[in-house]
């Protein structure tokens, strides 16, 4: 059993159209879930240009596939944490959505009722704070506790990560007939941080590892090593990436040849002759000594995972 992968924004900016968010489904199955909506509405309809989609069955002939798809197909929100470059999307296409579920940590409901839909900013649509419109239910997920998906077949368990804060980030790992995906929002290294947060996902996923249960695992990687050494804001640069990766292997006393990881939120550059994704991507590929096998996802693909 595999899952569908469909990439609607995999940069970590300063692009506004293509910021973190993609879609996740079993394959065989039409529930989908967004982990981060970044983007949305614009980002799927270039998916659907590209043909992500034509494998799909449409049935209402009052909608477009494209409303079809938004307002029907897509169940719940995952996201990592309430940095606007997680959020743009689904704050932006609120107003056209129906009811359904937000999951996410404590810290990340808080700041999307308090700061987003505060009926200020934006109005209120969730369910929780001043005069809730309550299309937008919160599911509050507490750390490392399974949790089903509400109208899905999948369950999900969170973990927190390190990055600043005040902005708690978070990990999903993503279940569905114990094959499993692993989603990492925004995270700098255990290496760099007081609390070994990444090292107590490894050893979640450890067994799952040796047990070829773990499809794929979607983790950052915002900078080339130019910038190692210093700040990165909570975030990897691909030393830190490839030294968590063998973390990964020693904590599961197994090999990780061959396994999926999507690397995410490659930011990108003003500057001339500085192609901050390609020095990544060449990066990680001549450092990759795991066997890894390495994605570098585009906007509007659908990856099998």
């Amino acid at each position: 059993m595999a899952f569908d992968l469909v990439v609607l924004g995999c940069t970590g900016g300063p692009k506004e159209n293509h910021l973190s968010a993609y879609l996740l489904c079993a394959q065989g199955r039409k529930e989908w879930i967004t982990l981060d909506a970044g983007v949305l509405l614009g980002a799927l309809e270039k998916a659907f240009e590209k043909g992500a989609f034509k494998e799909e069955l449409f049935s209402d002939p009052t909608l477009t596939p494209l409303g079809e798809f938004f307002l029907h197909h897509i169940k719940a929100y995952l996201i990592s944490h309430a940095h606007i470059d997680h959020i743009a999307g689904l704050i932006a296409n609120s107003t056209a959505d129906i009811s359904k579920p937000i999951f996410g940590i404590d810290s990340t409901i808080d700041h999307l009722r308090d700061c987003i839909f505060n009926g200020h900013i934006w109005p209120n649509y969730g369910n929780e704070g001043v005069e809730p419109i309550g299309k937008y239910q919160y599911v509050r997920l507490p750390l490392a506790s399974k949790r089903g998906i509400q109208n899905t077949p999948y369950y999900v368990e969170a973990f927190q990560l390190n990055h600043p804060k005040e902005y708690a980030s978070t990990a999903f790992l993503v279940e569905y007939q114990d094959q499993y995906v692993l989603y990492c929002g925004d995270s700098s290294s255990d290496e760099q941080e007081e609390e070994r947060r990444l090292e107590k996902i490894w050893h979640r996923i450890a067994p799952l590892i040796r047990e070829k249960k773990l499809r794929a695992i979607l983790l950052e990687c915002s900078y080339p090593s130019l910038h190692a050494h210093k700040t990165v804001f909570g975030h990897l640069d691909t030393l830190s990436f490839m030294h968590e990766m063998c973390q990964l292997e020693h904590i599961a006393h197994s090999s990780l040849r061959g396994l999926k990881v999507v690397v995410t939120h490659r930011k990108e550059s003003f500057r001339t002759r500085m192609d901050l994704p390609r020095m990544i991507e060449e990066e990680l590929q001549a450092a990759n000594h795991l066997g890894l096998q390495l994605i570098f996802p585009s906007q509007g693909e659908r990856i099998i995972l």
